[in-house]
């Protein structure tokens, strides 16, 4: 019998994040870091990229000294789901902006390196993780930060409850008082999902087709319910040797998880971890 859920001690199923900064820790050097925040401990990452599926940008606001800085969240979803926390005005932000602005597809993975640069800046290199090659636009100091997230939200399917407004910040807000323009929020959910699991989006359409609708917005929500479970069955088909067990986990680690409270993308996340963890330990 196959145990539904691996006891013993573990990490909770949280984003990791990714702190950008040249630094160096006990004789370590790095480009960004993780943080131990019970222990204000920084934990030099030794690899300098990360291969994923850009999932959203995300601005929120930290304070330090006293003053609230604004901060331009990466939400990337590979092995685990990840989040690059950096400075809306740094060079790793620009730089990345300025090559992502040239991406169409985001259906496809990218490699986001961190590149050191003089005085402890940190530089962002982007590129095509299928083919390996640099994503590479002119450098501009004075990019225009607001647009570039606006234009790259709009095709990632964001709204603008994901990305808050920014017209007040200490750095330009001139330059940051664009709000990207609103897109149905169960759109976007559909999507995040979809890239996560890595599910064919024609066969999403196939799935909104027989429904008469060409859009998830458009589906009731017992509906979009129905699709994000399909979507999640069909990606353990192959995963679990009982065909009730994926069924049956999916319900307790998401559906209930999310009736609790959870966040639905990490409660999804953990359940993709735990059904390879149990077809591993079946073998």
């Amino acid at each position: 019998m196959i145990a539904e859920i691996k006891l013993g001690l573990c990490n909770p199923p949280e984003p990791i994040y990714l702190y950008v900064n040249q630094g160096e820790v006990d004789g370590e050097s790095y480009v960004w870091y993780k943080l131990n925040i019970s222990q204000n401990k920084k934990i030099p990452v030794t690899q300098r990229a990360l291969t994923g599926y850009l999932l959203e940008l995300r601005l929120t606001t930290k304070e330090f000294q006293g003053k609230d800085n604004l901060k331009l969240d990466i939400l990337i979803s590979a092995d685990e789901l990840y989040v690059i926390r950096t400075g809306i005005e740094t060079n790793f932000t620009k730089s990345f902006l300025l090559a992502a602005s040239l991406v169409q597809d985001f259906d496809k993975p990218l490699i986001i390196a961190a590149t050191a640069g003089e005085k402890n800046t940190v530089f962002c290199n982007l590129y095509d993780a299928v083919t390996k090659s640099r994503i590479e636009r002119e450098w501009n100091k004075n990019a225009d930060c607001a647009t570039i997230i606006r234009d790259i939200q709009i095709l990632l399917g964001g709204t603008s409850s994901t990305i808050p407004s920014i017209a007040e910040t200490p750095v330009a807000p001139a330059k940051l008082s664009v709000v990207p323009q609103p897109v149905h929020p169960q759109d976007l959910r559909i999507k995040n999902i979809r890239t996560l699991l890595d599910y064919p989006l024609d066969l999403v359409k196939e799935w909104l087709q027989f429904q008469d609708v060409d859009r998830p917005s458009l589906l009731n929500i017992n509906q979009i319910n129905e699709l994000i479970k399909t979507m999640c069955l069909a990606w353990a088909s192959n995963k679990c040797e009982y065909p009730n067990h994926a069924e049956s986990s999916y319900q307790k680690q998401v559906v209930d998880a999310v009736a609790s409270g959870a966040d639905e993308l990490t409660a999804i996340s953990a359940w993709m971890k735990q059904v390879q963890a149990t077809k591993a330990g079946a073998v």
